[in-house]
């Protein structure tokens, strides 16, 4: 496998942004000279963005006007998010032909891509680090910190078996063992010439 960085470097870089973006400002920490780390990166600040978003639309205190402005956030990021997973698996795809990689054309292909594969590991690591402020409130039994912690061990679970096939799958995948395909998601909600709302209302 000829791939830029490892996976557990990759969890890694999630964690770490995770607990850095809770206390600074949100930046990347990789600029254009390292382009597929750059892109990561960008896609997981999306998600982190969306998480809060959709914190303070679940709250009952905020006023109406409050929902319709995270609301509109949560459809930007959103569709952010998922124009950055397509980019993720756009330099893959870029990386697999400069290496020359031709799978056969009978070789198969997974369900899901390496990019929507590094979105899931990325709100597992958003999930796990607020997990973990559960278990320092202060105002909570121990039943509850019991069943956190359980929540935290399912989660560690699926982290670690989840970059075990993300590694397992961009090993096939430089291997020539299985075909790398871009699934275009095509959102049609935040599209003015796909939502019929928005264009029957231009009309109008």
């Amino acid at each position: 496998m000829n791939f830029m960085i490892d996976i557990a470097t990759l969890i890694n870089l999630q964690t770490e942004t995770v607990e850095r973006w809770h206390r600074e400002p949100i930046e990347n920490p990789f600029d254009e000279s390292q382009p597929l780390l750059h892109t990561i990166c960008q896609q997981h600040s999306f998600n982190f963005l969306l998480w809060h978003e959709e914190d303070i639309a679940r709250s009952p205190d905020v006023s109406d006007a409050e929902i319709a402005r995270v609301k509109r956030s949560i459809d930007r990021y959103n569709q952010q998010r998922n124009d950055w997973i397509e980019k993720i698996d756009d330099q893959i795809a870029s990386m697999l032909e400069q290496q020359n990689v031709l799978p056969p054309a009978e070789a198969p292909m997974n369900t899901e891509t390496p990019g929507s594969t590094m979105d899931r590991l990325s709100i597992l690591a958003l999930r796990l680090y607020h997990l973990h402020e559960q278990l320092d409130r202060p105002d909570v039994d121990q039943a509850h910190l019991d069943s956190v912690q359980r929540k935290i061990t399912i989660c560690r679970l699926q982290q670690d078996e989840l970059g075990t096939a993300l590694e397992q799958l961009i090993d096939d995948l430089f291997a020539g063992r299985k075909r790398h395909r871009i699934y275009r998601q095509f959102k049609m909600y935040n599209d003015p010439t796909l939502n019929p709302y928005l264009y029957q209302s231009a009309n109008s």
